[in-house]
């Protein structure tokens, strides 16, 4: 579930499809978002699961596989 709400905002951040998204992509590399974009998707994803994800932890997100991680954990 936590997944597909991150996937359904990284889409809607970056204009993406969802399908086009996997848990092994790099934000900056393979998806091609910057600092603010993250900002943004981290921000949806409270938004979306209602859970509060410090900034300081999101500075060490590389992966749609860790920021899975992270959200995971604080649910």
């Amino acid at each position: 579930m936590e997944f597909d709400a991150l996937r359904k905002v990284i889409a809607a951040v970056l204009g993406m499809d969802t399908d086009e998204i996997s848990p092994e992509m790099d934000f900056v590399s393979d998806l091609g978002a910057d600092s603010l974009d993250l900002y943004q998707i981290f921000t949806g994803v409270e938004d979306a699961l209602g859970v509060t994800i410090p900034p300081e932890e999101v500075e060490h997100i590389t992966t749609v596989r860790e920021a899975l991680e992270l959200i995971n954990q604080k649910m």
